[in-house]
C-alpha cells in the first residue's frame, strides 16, 4: 500500500510537482529506514569505547583524581581542554541556524538540521565534563543555585559557577531551536511511517497540519529564536574565555580571549560539520542535496575563521613580548620552544597551514582534501585549548613549583569516549530524525522553480 502524500512544506501559489517533493520526501526519510551490518558494527565500536570511558570514570571515583596526570601547578588538564573543546563544537549550529538564518542565506537549509543536532550533542558532552573534573560527582549539586534549608549558596565568583549558567542556557535554547525547527519535518514523518515511529512522531509534532496559521507561527517563533540564539554565540564562549581571563596566571590575563575563543569555537564547529556530513552525505546518497556548493561555503568560512584565528595567535606573542614583563615573554617562548612545543606547532600547523588550502576552488569542493583538513582542524582546536591551558599553568612566576604535566592512561580513555560519545549520538539521531531539514528544501526548491519560471516568461 502506498503511503499518504506528505503535507506541502510551505503555501504558495507556484507548488512544486507532487512527484518532487515526494521524492525529497523519500530520499531524506530513507536514511531513517533500516539498519545495515556496517551501522550496527560503528554503533557497536562507539558503546564500546563509551563504556570503557564509563568504567574508567567509576575507577577514577573510586581512587580520586590522582588517577590523573595533575602535577603541581597543573590542576586543569585533559577534561577542561576537552570541555572547551566541546562547547567550542557546539557554536556550528547556532552559527548555521541562527545568523545565517537572519541573513537569509539560502546555503544553511541543507546543513542547518545536523549542525543544530552536533549542538545539542556536543553540549551534553561538555557539560559531562564538569562531573568529571571536580571528581567528587556527589557533590554536583552544590553548583545549582537553589535554596535550602542549610543557607548555602555556591560560590559565584567560580569558574565553575559561570561554566554552569553558560552551558544550562544553551542547552535550553539549542534543544527548543532544534526541536521548533524539526516539527514540520516530524510531521511528515508521521503520515509516512508505522508503529512506534508513528505514535513518537505525532506525540512530538504537536498536531501539525500545514496551515497558513501554523506556518506564521512557526517562522516566527524561529525568528525570534534564532535572535535569542544569536548573542548567545558570543556570550557563552566569552564566559567560558573569562575562566582563564580572569585569573593572573601568564599567557592567560588578556583581553583578547573572549573573541579569540568565539572565532575559535566557530572555526572548529564548522570543522566538526564537515568532519561529519562528508560520511553521511556519502554513505546515504545525499550528493543531491549536500552539494558541492554548500561545502565550498563551509570551507570558505573555515578559511575566514583561520586567518581571525592566526591573527590572535600573532597578537598574543606580539602583545607578550611588547609587554616587557618577564614571565608572560617566559610562558609564550616555552609554548614555542619548550617542553610542549610539539603541541604548539600542532595547533599552529592544523588551524593556520593547512586550512589555506581553501583558497583554491578546486580544492574547496574536493571531497577527500574537505574530510582531512576539517579532521586536521579539530585536532588543532583541541591542541589550542591544551596549549593555553597546560603551558599557562605548568610555568607561572616561581620556576621552584614548575611542573610537567603528562596525561595518564585514564585521561585519554576519557578523552576517547567522549568523541566516542557525541558519534553515538549522532548515529542515533540519524535513524530516528531526518538529518535535513526537509520542510526548508522543499521550500527552496519552490522558490528556485517559481524563478525559473518567471525567468522563462
Amino acid at each position: 500500500m502506498t503511503p499518504p502524500p506528505a503535507l506541502s512544506a510551505v503555501p504558495s501559489p507556484h507548488a512544486a510537482p507532487a512527484a518532487a517533493e515526494s521524492k525529497i520526501n523519500r530520499d531524506i526519510l530513507s536514511v531513517m529506514q533500516g539498519v545495515s551490518p556496517g551501522y550496527f558494527l560503528l554503533l557497536g565500536a562507539t558503546l564500546l569505547t563509551v563504556t570503557a570511558a564509563a568504567l574508567t570514570w567509576i575507577y577514577q571515583i573510586y581512587l580520586g583524581l590522582g588517577v590523573a596526570g595533575y602535577t603541581h601547578p597543573v590542576f586543569w588538564g585533559v577534561y577542561i581542554v576537552t570541555f572547551v573543546f566541546w562547547v567550542g563544537i557546539a557554536h556550528a549550529g547556532t552559527l548555521i541556524s541562527a545568523i545565517l538564518y537572519l541573513f537569509r542565506a539560502k546555503w544553511r537549509n541543507a546543513i542547518n538540521r545536523s549542525a543544530e543536532a552536533m549542538t545539542v550533542m556536543a553540549v551534553m558532552t561538555a557539560g559531562m565534563f564538569l562531573g568529571i573534573h571536580v571528581g567528587r560527582i556527589w557533590k554536583a549539586y552544590f553548583i545549582l543555585p537553589y535554596p535550602n534549608q542549610r543557607g548555602l549558596w555556591v560560590n559565584f565568583r567560580s569558574p565553575l559557577e559561570w561554566d554552569t549558567f553558560a552551558i544550562s542556557t544553551y542547552a535550553t535554547v539549542s534543544i527548543v531551536f532544534l526541536y521548533i525547527g524539526m516539527i514540520p519535518d516530524l510531521a511528515i514523518a508521521r503520515d509516512r511511517t508505522r508503529s512506534w515511529r508513528k505514535l513518537l512522531y505525532t506525540a512530538l509534532a504537536l498536531g501539525w497540519q500545514g496551515t497558513s496559521r501554523q506556518w506564521k507561527a512557526h517562522n516566527r517563533s524561529v525568528l525570534h529564536l534564532s535572535g535569542l540564539a544569536t548573542p548567545l554565540v558570543l556570550s557563552v564562549h566569552s564566559v567560558v574565555s573569562w575562566d582563564f581571563a580572569m585569573s593572573i596566571v601568564p599567557g592567560w590575563h588578556a583581553t583578547i580571549f573572549a573573541p579569540y575563543f568565539v572565532a575559535g569555537a566557530i572555526f572548529s564547529g564548522f570543522a566538526m560539520v564537515l568532519t561529519m556530513m562528508i560520511p553521511v552525505r556519502r554513505i546515504f546518497g545525499l550528493e543531491a542535496y549536500i552539494t558541492n556548493y554548500h561545502f565550498d561555503n563551509m570551507a570558505r568560512f573555515i578559511l575566514l575563521t583561520s586567518w581571525i584565528v592566526g591573527y590572535a595567535y600573532i597578537t598574543e606573542y606580539f602583545v607578550a613580548w611588547y609587554s616587557g614583563v618577564e614571565p608572560e615573554q617566559t610562558s609564550f617562548w616555552l609554548r614555542a620552544f619548550g617542553p610542549y612545543w610539539f603541541s604548539t606547532w600542532t595547533m599552529i600547523t592544523c588551524n593556520v597551514v593547512f586550512p589555506q588550502l581553501f583558497w583554491f576552488k578546486r580544492l574547496r569542493t574536493h571531497v577527500p582534501t574537505l574530510f582531512v583538513v576539517s579532521t586536521l582542524v579539530n585536532i588543532g582546536m583541541w591542541f589550542e585549548r591544551y596549549v593555553i591551558i597546560i603551558t599557562g599553568l605548568s610555568r607561572e612566576y616561581d620556576p621552584a613549583v614548575w611542573g610537567v604535566y603528562t596525561p595518564t592512561w585514564a585521561e585519554l580513555t576519557i578523552l576517547a569516549g567522549s568523541f566516542a560519545f557525541f558519534a553515538m549520538l549522532f548515529l542515533i539521531f540519524l535513524k530516528i530524525f531526518p538529518v535535513i531539514a526537509i520542510a526548508e528544501v522543499k521550500e527552496l526548491a519552490i522558490h528556485e522553480k517559481a524563478h525559473a519560471g518567471h525567468g522563462a516568461h
